[in-house]
């Protein structure tokens, strides 16, 4: 397992627990002492571990904090992958789309680099810029001017007002958090009236968030969970969490990794296997009508 991998493990299951001890950590990735506190080390660098005497503990993140880019960038890679080609196929030549700003989608744009005749409208730099550095004459690129966040999203009155004429065929959202309770979210209160109106503009409403995102929430509700028109998340999402989705959203995409969860009961039927998981497209789950 390369380092980066060993460390996005680490901090998911950090995310997840709480907290970790190196000598847990040593025996579960059969590497040095001395391994494990360089990746923790890394870890803390970045933001996404506290380093404590003998181990690490999650960054206290509330509803309103909202790190930044590059910190987000490393969280579940795997996952953003995996959903990232899931969401491509929903793409065709000649369609009008619309990206908003998070990793997932940044993600998400450099597998739809080669779409002929595309049109993408986004609030991110940093997606904008993928499609700049593809350089294709074929593809027509739309930047809502705004006031810039810590994530690299342009937001505010002006790109709200940017977006009042704008249509396309689908929207894909990255979101801070999904609940039954709050929706859709974001930590970022200004950002929230920007996406409400980028997640209008679309006849369809496609959600890319990781499994980590389900019960997070953040401070600003930017769409009910009926709102979405299908989620593409991935098979690490648990069985409470599937079904509750599903109660709301006509279709939740399952994305394979490569080292997806075991089979698991699902509404849908069977959820990859750690083995069909990285050849399986998706498992997908449909709201009963």
């Amino acid at each position: 397992m390369l380092a980066q991998q060993r460390q996005s493990r680490i901090a998911e299951r950090v995310h997840r627990t709480g907290a970790v001890r190196v000598a847990e950590l040593v025996e579960e990735f059969g590497v040095s002492d001395m391994t494990i506190r360089r990746d923790l080390e890394t870890l803390a660098e970045r933001g996404l571990v506290a380093k404590v005497h003998g181990g690490a503990t999650a960054v206290d993140f509330g509803s309103t904090t909202e790190p930044g880019f590059a910190v987000k960038q490393v969280r579940q890679e795997a996952e953003k992958q995996a959903i990232a080609q899931a969401a491509a196929t929903l793409v065709g030549p000649g369609q009008a789309i619309a990206l908003s700003a998070g990793t997932t989608t940044w993600t998400l744009a450099h597998h739809l680099t080669d779409v002929a005749d595309l049109t993408v409208v986004t609030n991110s730099v940093p997606v904008a810029d993928v499609f700049y550095r593809a350089g294709r004459s074929d593809q027509t690129v739309i930047l809502t001017g705004g006031v810039r966040t810590p994530s690299d999203a342009l937001v505010g009155p002006f790109a709200v007002a940017s977006l009042e004429r704008v249509n396309v065929d689908t929207v894909f959202l990255g979101v801070h958090g999904m609940s039954e309770r709050a929706g859709f979210t974001t930590p970022n209160l200004l950002e929230a009236e920007t996406v409400q109106a980028l997640a209008a503009k679309g006849r369809r409403l496609v959600v890319v968030a990781d499994h980590t995102k389900f019960d997070v929430v953040g401070i600003a509700t930017i769409a009910s969970l009926d709102d979405a028109d299908v989620i593409v998340t991935d098979a690490f999402l648990d069985d409470t969490a599937r079904n509750t989705l599903a109660e709301y959203v006509d279709q939740v995409v399952l994305a394979p990794t490569l080292t997806a969860a075991p089979a698991q009961q699902t509404r849908g039927g069977l959820a990859p296997d750690s083995k069909s998981a990285a050849t399986a497209a998706t498992t997908t789950e449909m709201r009963s009508a």
